[in-house]
């Protein structure tokens, strides 16, 4: 629990932030791309939060930017629409359009994941030799 404690924070602190960009309307850049850039970040701790150490962080980073692309183009097809969902807040949260653009932000927050574990792992190293 002690080594999951980080994502939890976080998770639950980067939730506070896309609420925040959620409800007050900042700017058209921070809430189309910043948000979406944070919605890895998200999506990694909260994973994180509650899977076990065993599986390989980049491997967790790049399988969230799969699902990340997946819900996108699910998107596309109108899945929310074809499942018939009605309640606005579930309709938010999965999304009702595609944008290209997504796609280069979940691909930059998985960069950015990606450098964290990166650099993380190295400064591990230094403090265990």
């Amino acid at each position: 629990m002690k080594a999951r404690l980080p994502y939890i924070i976080g998770s639950v602190l980067l939730v506070a932030v896309e609420v925040c960009i959620g409800v007050f309307y900042f700017s058209h850049f921070i809430r189309s791309y910043v948000g979406d850039i944070i919605i890895v970040w998200v999506l990694y701790c909260l994973f994180r939060s509650f899977v076990p150490r065993k599986f390989s962080s980049y491997g967790v980073a790049l399988g969230i930017l799969a699902f990340s692309f997946a819900v996108e183009f699910l998107q596309k097809a109108h899945i929310a629409d074809i499942l018939g969902v009605e309640n606005e807040l579930l309709r938010i949260i999965i999304g009702t359009s595609y944008a290209a653009e997504d796609l280069w932000c979940y691909t930059a927050g998985t960069a950015v994941t990606i450098l964290e574990i990166f650099i993380c792992g190295r400064l591990s190293d230094s403090r265990n030799s």
